[in-house]
């Protein structure tokens, strides 16, 4: 019952109406709810970022950070959210329509959408899309509700020594889920902790890794960072892959949007699998959406009679994904909400947009903020039946916006990642520290190394840092406190395991094979 008087009370909050009098309006006042307001905004806003490629969800939810600075928490937490899981949505128009991902989640829904829309079947194929995204963001949502209280309360008896562990473990885990080479996802996490101690040390406050650069003495913005090595380096990516494609492929008007009653039957089993997979994926820290969209396929793949299909317009090849990246994309906030620890980029971010509004993220904000957490998870379900009305009738919008030339589209991304890196300190050097990393960030992604581990390293590397120190002091200076408390060796024993586990030369074949579905 506790749970259902929970979910009443984010519906309020979502709902919660405020009198709004605009000076136009002759002193009239209109009824408005800012949250649902904050929904629509981030619906709207993530579809749009899922359609248009050159700009992932990473580089567009730190580029509205500092816009959040005016919201109230709840709805600034709610809009950044619905950006998040509407560019899965997003992303399966452009790669079913004209073979183009806009979200890197949306790799392997081209491999049998696009083959879907050439035989004319273009409308099914998004219809499906959006109802295996709806179903699995409504499950996610169930989830996140149900399993927030317990894991909140088992969170509660954790230690400093058993933070730093899980977080430890965390990293790990983004090392055994990063697509590519172990070596260079741990290289990347060790980057990222290497900068997020740029700057002065949390206890002494003594300059550190700065090289007496004032500018570098509060330490590096992981917003700066994140627009660099995200948003600059996907720009200079797109223009060096020549981004300009033809996008007048789709020119017919979208006929049939109804599946027919084989197609639902089809995808049926493949929806229910890619949400079960994908649910589980996104809490995991360093899965997300990305590799449960890539494992759904390839299991999709494995079960099926006739493997051959795929590739050819099988449904079952967009049902899978797409209901997984959205489960994923929408179960990633159990680990933030309840532990106050990021999973994947996009919730490193989360929390500095928590951070901004002063809310320490963790176990105490179920109980301190009650409004924050329930009303986002509410706004998810609202959130869910905004974006199927946003894609499916207005699919012919989004489609004509492709056919902006990206000469034109590339100096406006630029411009506005420009103003939101500057705008957070209102500092000029931050726009040119963000452009660096916009290099550095296009090195690595030629030579295959994964930036998402880096951020994560670099959101947790404080975290972890001031977990180890706490557990010291408490033990005095004996390290073998994180091996004596039973919860903490169990952590450290099974990131232990998973590590040696990646580097096994059948293990590593196994989790390669999940990506390689999309280059076939």
């Amino acid at each position: 019952m506790e749970l259902f008087a929970n979910l009443a009370h984010g519906f309020g909050v979502v709902f919660q109406i405020t009198w709004w009098s605009p000076s136009w309006l002759f002193g009239l006042s209109v009824p408005i709810s800012i949250n649902i307001l904050m929904c629509l905004i981030g619906a709207l806003v993530g579809t749009l970022v899922g359609v248009l490629p050159g700009i992932g969800t990473i580089a567009t939810v730190a580029m509205l950070l500092p816009i959040t600075f005016g919201l109230p928490p709840v709805g600034a937490l709610i809009m950044l959210a619905g950006i998040y899981y509407g560019a899965q949505y997003g992303g399966s128009t452009t790669s079913i329509l004209v073979n183009i991902p806009g979200e890197a989640t949306s790799v392997v829904t081209a491999l049998d959408g696009h083959q879907m829309a050439k035989q004319g079947r273009a409308g099914p194929a998004l219809a499906i899309a959006a109802i295996g995204s709806f179903f699995a963001g409504c499950v996610a949502t169930v989830l996140i509700a149900v399993l927030g209280a317990p894991l909140t309360k088992l969170a509660l008896a954790f230690g400093p020594a058993e933070y730093f562990s899980l977080m430890v473990l965390g990293l790990i885990f983004a090392v055994v889920l990063a697509k590519g080479s172990v070596l260079k996802a741990i290289a990347m996490i060790v980057l990222g902790l290497l900068l997020s101690m740029v700057g002065s040390d949390i206890e002494t406050g003594a300059s550190r890794m700065a090289f007496n650069v004032p500018e570098l003495a509060d330490g590096l913005g992981f917003a700066t960072v994140a627009m660099g090595v995200f948003g600059f380096a996907e720009i200079i990516r797109n223009l060096d892959h020549g981004a300009e494609m033809d996008r007048n492929l789709v020119q017919q008007k979208i006929a049939g949007l109804m599946p027919t009653r084989k197609d639902l039957v089809d995808s049926t089993p493949a929806i229910l699998r890619g949400t079960v997979l994908g649910s589980i994926l996104g809490i995991l820290p360093g899965g997300g959406a990305v590799i449960a969209s890539f494992a759904a396929y390839t299991l999709e793949k494995k079960l099926a009679k006739d493997p051959s299909r795929f590739g050819r317009g099988a449904i079952e090849g967009v049902a899978s994904p797409e209901s997984a990246n959205n489960a994923a994309a929408q179960t990633s906030f159990i680990p933030l909400l309840t532990l106050g620890i990021p999973p994947n980029a996009v919730m490193a971010l989360m929390v500095g947009a928590m951070t901004i509004h002063g809310i320490v993220p963790g176990p105490q904000v179920m109980q301190k903020q009650p409004d924050l957490v329930w009303g986002m998870i509410a706004s998810m379900w609202i959130g869910n039946l905004m974006l199927i009305i946003i894609n499916l009738p207005l699919v012919g919008i989004w489609v004509r916006l492709l056919r902006v030339p990206y000469r034109l589209m590339f100096p406006s991304i630029v411009v506005f990642c420009a103003i939101g890196i500057y705008s957070v300190n209102n500092a000029p050097v931050d726009v040119v520290l963000a452009g660096a990393f916009g290099l550095v960030g296009y090195w690595l992604i030629k030579h295959d190394f994964e930036p998402a581990p880096l951020l994560l390293g670099m959101v947790l590397g404080p975290l972890m840092e001031e977990n180890l120190r706490r557990a010291l002091l408490i033990s005095r200076g004996d390290w073998s406190v994180f091996l004596s408390r039973p919860l903490s060796a169990v952590l450290l024993a099974i990131a232990a395991g998973l590590l040696v586990l990646a580097v096994l030369p059948a293990l590593r074949a196994k989790r390669d094979e999940v990506f390689v579905e999309s280059e076939g």
